[in-house]
């Protein structure tokens, strides 16, 4: 009789997260519909504001048909290879997690190109309507994040319920599907936001002495444009994509600990998270025109992590009956935090580490750029104990199953963490189109207020992505050993050893060529913004317009060409350090996440605080716009921009595809290579 009443207890938790799960996708997506046309209510404002939006939009748009064009049958291709080695399921998720984080991207970017004229002219009537406009779009794209995100792992799970198939096999390669087309978003973003911004800084700025965002800079539109793809849609996919993984890794885990129940617990606690992240929008509103702007995005972030933590508490003891497993996911959340904390220090606008950068380069750009590097490795190495503490505290309550745990909780406010990231790019875009469209006044003063906070958000979330993408990474590391039957791999075997600084060795190659790409494209960006000034009389004066559509066909192009080669390094490196055995590949691994890492925090931070040290000088301190000093902090500026928005980034879905892969091909590496 107990027998069979178990049994019915276990089908009851089943379907209750079969149909939870998804209705609270639907409600998370419903939500943002709303948003979305609350935001569309909001006039675009004058016709010169309308032309400039239109510019923008048009460019972003291109730039994604372009890259889809590209990818899509890159991906295709992909899918048969995997359903011919892994079988046609997992083909299928495989595409599906593809096509997710294609939506993500550019249902993101549609509404941050809509939204910051929007933002610019709401920016007339006062704080309070400019920051509605610009948060409610970025809540749209939080909320399509964990929508999506919850209802295409569910869509899984459902199948698998009704086919009697395993979900966690299945969802492996629905996670590969989303980090691999992730790194196509965020490389071909990141190159083209940063070839556009330093080509437009290195002439416009230095060469010129013209403000950032002036109308006569030809490369001014590309960088409008590059604020979009780069930081809108390349980051909603990699985030889409840590919140993807952490669900499978913990899927895994869970079930090998807990049976069904502890398969469940991510969908039910993932289904929490939504109401808790959109409880935490409702707090976002000013309580004056003079307060900071940065203060309601913090209440409605604090509500929502709050209420994540004691949600994932009482599913824990409820479900599992374990409260060591709500601890985990609360470890996730206050490392979160943490890591928001110290990338506001070491990044933030006036503290003090940007402060001591601003006045190294008074002595010049060699003494800026000693200083950011300084910076940047003391804030990786904070950063990197708080990632460690992380995963030990884990360990120690459920072992490989509280890590995965601590990623989900990391996680937790992904929906009001996407709006604060989101945020940032609108505020920015609006501030260039206010200045552009020559508005003054208030307008000016709410936009410029809004675009500061806007850079300390997108400086924070960028901590956020890294340290979640890392502890996504050490799951998915723990879910192999579970693949593999193996309980440890011995560092003192040469071949393990070997692997070990293979996989450190590869994230500085992964890297090199990214950087490079931004390079070669920004030269030719430089280029032509030269060509402009020198051909078309009249720029200088105002009187003529230059040629905006050139420079984003040359940042367009020169991102795509940079696709194949990275994405190509990541997919072929497991599958040639496999030959060598499970433990060699186990080791590569380990490296990989080491060394990615730190890069990857390094790269952020640093380039965060060498921004925001030129944007303390340009305020009026130590000799302010067109000073030495300036020029000096420009430079860094210039060498921090494909680190901050390029390499670092790109590392994260670098770091969760080489775990995957090495997931899916574990059975062939034990049948066909050994331990």
């Amino acid at each position: 009789m107990l027998g069979i009443q178990q049994l019915f207890i276990i089908m009851d938790i089943q379907l209750i997260a079969l149909f939870t799960a998804p209705t609270t996708a639907l409600i998370a997506l419903g939500y943002g519909a709303y948003l979305t046309r609350r935001v569309l209510k909001v006039s675009e404002g004058s016709p010169k504001l309308v032309a400039i939006a239109k510019a923008v939009r048009d460019g972003a748009m291109s730039y994604l048909k372009r890259q889809f064009s590209v990818v899509f049958p890159i991906m295709a291709l992909l899918a048969v290879v995997v359903g011919y080695a892994l079988g046609i399921p997992t083909a299928v998720a495989f595409l599906l997690g593809a096509v997710g984080s294609a939506i993500i991207g550019f249902c993101g970017m549609w509404i941050a190109v809509r939204a910051n004229v929007r933002t610019a002219n709401a920016a007339q009537s006062g704080l309070k309507q400019a920051l509605g406009v610009a948060f409610d779009a970025g809540s749209v794209n939080g909320m399509l994040v964990v929508g999506l995100g919850l209802l295409g792992v569910s869509a899984i799970f459902m199948w698998a319920y009704f086919t009697g198939n395993n979900a966690t096999d299945v969802l492996v390669g629905y996670g590969f599907g989303a980090a691999l087309l992730t790194l196509f978003m965020r490389v071909g973003g990141g190159i083209f936001t940063k070839a556009a911004d330093v080509g437009a800084d290195l002439v416009g700025k230095i060469e010129k002495g013209i403000p950032e965002d002036d109308p006569r800079n030809p490369a001014t539109i590309a960088d409008n444009v590059g604020d979009n793809v780069g930081d809108c849609a390349g980051m909603a996919a990699d985030v889409f994509e840590s919140y993807e993984v952490t669900v499978v890794a913990s899927m895994i885990l869970g079930g090998a600990m807990f049976g069904l129940p502890g398969v469940v617990f991510p969908l039910l606690a993932r289904a929490a998270a939504i109401f808790t992240s959109i409880l935490g929008t409702l707090f976002v509103k000013p309580k004056n025109e003079t307060e900071n702007a940065f203060m309601p995005l913090i209440r409605g972030f604090i509500v929502s992590a709050v209420t994540a933590a004691l949600a994932f508490m009482g599913l824990a003891v409820y479900l599992l009956n374990e409260p060591r497993a709500g601890w985990a996911a609360v470890a996730g959340i206050v490392s979160m935090i943490a890591l928001l904390y110290i990338t506001k220090y070491y990044t933030g606008p006036g503290e003090k580490p940007v402060v001591d950068i601003a006045r190294a380069s008074q002595t010049g750009a060699g003494t800026n750029l000693i200083a950011g590097f300084s910076v940047g490795m003391t804030s990786t190495f904070i950063s990197a104990l708080v990632v460690i503490a992380t995963i030990l505290v884990g360990y120690l309550l459920l072992g490989f199953y509280g890590i995965s745990l601590a990623g989900m909780g990391m996680l937790a406010t992904t929906g009001i963490i996407m709006a604060l990231d989101t945020f940032g790019p609108i505020a920015d875009n609006a501030q260039g189109m206010v200045k552009m469209a020559g508005l003054k006044g208030r307008a000016a003063a709410v936009t410029e207020s809004l675009d500061a906070v806007g850079n300390t958000t997108k400086a924070l979330t960028k901590g956020f992505a890294v340290g979640s993408a890392a502890v996504a990474a050490c799951s998915l590391f723990a879910t192999y050993f579970e693949a593999t039957g193996l309980r440890s791999i011995d560092i003192a075997n040469p071949k393990v050893f070997a692997g070990l600084l293979f996989g450190a060795a590869l994230p500085f190659l992964f890297s090199s060529r990214l950087i490079g790409s931004v390079g070669r494209a920004a030269f030719q960006v430089v280029e032509e913004v030269r060509r402009q000034f020198k051909s078309i009389k009249g720029i200088m004066e105002g009187t003529a317009l230059p040629d905006y559509s050139k420079a984003i066909e040359i940042v367009t192009i020169a991102a795509q060409k940079e696709l194949v080669i990275p994405a190509a390094i990541v997919v072929i490196s497991p599958l040639l350090i496999s030959v060598l055995g499970a433990e060699t590949l186990g080791g590569f691994l380990g490296g990989i996440v080491g060394s990615g890492l730190m890069l990857a925090l390094f790269m952020c931070n640093a380039g965060g605080a060498w921004d925001n040290a030129k944007k303390y000088i340009e305020d009026g301190n130590f000799g302010g716009k067109g000073s030495d000093a300036h020029k000096a902090a420009i430079v860094g500026d210039t060498v921090g921009d494909p680190l901050k928005d390029t390499a670092g980034p790109s590392l994260n879905p670098m770091m969760k595809i080489i775990q995957i892969v090495a997931l899916l091909i574990a059975p062939l590496v034990i049948q066909y290579f050994g331990k």
